[in-house]
């Protein structure tokens, strides 16, 4: 898991004015509020006078109150009242919470879990096509799964087990010339990430009216790519002009489970009566992965690839462990181990923007696995 990356918090819908959300992201507690101006802010949960959870409060005078002593946090992350010395004394200087840039985009609420100046963050990825003529959206979908993220993208980005997992993709292991071929794996979106295509034989798809986007075998072309390392795209070209593009925000709620935000976009069917039988199609897709992922040992992806037998058609899942690595050398990932020491014992932030600029911390920043410099020289030369 990484900080100095966007992640998906809530839905907007669920994100209100008169109550605060909570939701686990990396393996903390964060709270989402919005203010009478309906912006929406995302704060640490951890009250910092004597560890009340914020997201169990309410929302007050466009702050997020903690429910134990009432200490009022406003979307700066600064606390503006204490009632045990009065509303018209000012709080100490270190009553602060981490407070986490916000973006709000395709019916999702998304923040920044890290310190980088704004200049310096990878951008909230775009959809191309959202919202534009000729293309339809579903709303977005989230779910929750057992097992890492990080397996997750790699799923996503394997072009070899859709001929066991997906019978509708694949002839479930009886096609005798049953190969994956040479495909190309390149950088994606300046440098962000990887994509490939691939062309696969597929059998026919006819039920749930999902006839109206293939109803024939043979040559599917698909692409998939990540960006950052919890950004999943997956476009399916059904025909020359019908195409289904595919994309999932995953925020990891700790090492061992994941919240997926899922947006399937649509040049094609674009009757809204064909949303559900679209969607429906989509979440039967996503269940015969779980089926798979949820078993997986070990649970979370291997230190080295030495520790799995990696196969010409594994390159995508190589290239992505390879941006991990290149982050991990940033200094950008979380010490899970670590953090698991510390728990109980000591609260712990995602250190935010403010910290660059302001002293006075009272939650430590969440503890990192150190950078390393000469592997960053290295990949600068």
């Amino acid at each position: 898991m990484f900080i100095n990356f966007w992640y998906p918090v809530a839905k907007s819908e669920e994100v209100k004015a008169d109550e605060p959300f909570r939701a686990q992201i990396l393996g903390l507690k964060f709270v989402a509020f919005r203010d009478d101006q309906g912006q929406a802010h995302v704060l640490s949960d951890t009250c910092v006078h004597r560890g009340g959870s914020l997201g169990k409060g309410w929302v007050k005078n466009n702050c997020v109150v903690c429910p134990y002593h009432g200490w009022e946090f406003s979307g700066d992350g600064k606390c503006q009242t204490v009632p045990s010395v009065g509303s018209d004394t000012k709080p100490p200087a270190r009553a602060k919470v981490d407070a986490y840039p916000v973006q709000e985009k395709y019916g999702i609420v998304f923040a920044f879990l890290g310190d980088q100046a704004e200049e310096d963050r990878l951008p909230l990825y775009e959809i191309p096509e959202f919202g534009q003529d000729g293309w339809r959206a579903n709303d977005v979908h989230v779910f929750e799964v057992d097992y890492y993220y990080e397996r997750s993208m790699e799923n996503g980005v394997d072009p070899a087990h859709n001929e066991f997992v997906h019978p509708t993709h694949g002839f479930s292991g009886k096609d005798p010339d049953y190969r994956i071929g040479d495909f190309d794996v390149e950088t994606f979106d300046q440098g962000h990430g990887l994509w490939f295509w691939y062309l696969f034989n597929s059998p026919a798809l006819t039920e749930n009216g999902m006839d109206q986007a293939r109803d024939f075998a043979g040559e599917l072309k698909a692409g998939s790519g990540t960006y950052g390392p919890n950004t999943l795209i997956t476009c399916i070209h059904m025909t020359a002009e019908n195409w289904f593009h595919q994309y999932f925000f995953e925020a990891p709620i700790d090492g061992n489970r994941t919240r997926i935000f899922f947006i399937n976009t649509r040049n094609c069917m674009l009757d809204e009566a064909l949303d559900g039988p679209v969607h429906e199609r989509n979440m039967v897709i996503a269940g015969q992965d779980v089926v798979v992922l949820s078993e997986l040992d070990p649970v979370r992806t291997p230190d080295s690839n030495v520790k799995e037998i990696l196969m010409p058609a594994d390159r995508p899942i190589a290239a992505y462990r390879e941006w991990l690595q290149k982050w991990e050398n940033n200094g950008w990932r979380i010490d899970q181990q670590a953090h698991r020491a510390l728990q109980g014992d000591v609260a712990v932030a995602i250190p935010s923007p403010g910290r660059r600029t302001s002293k006075n911390w009272v939650l430590d920043e969440i503890p990192l696995v150190k950078a390393n410099a000469q592997a960053q020289q290295e990949a600068a030369e």
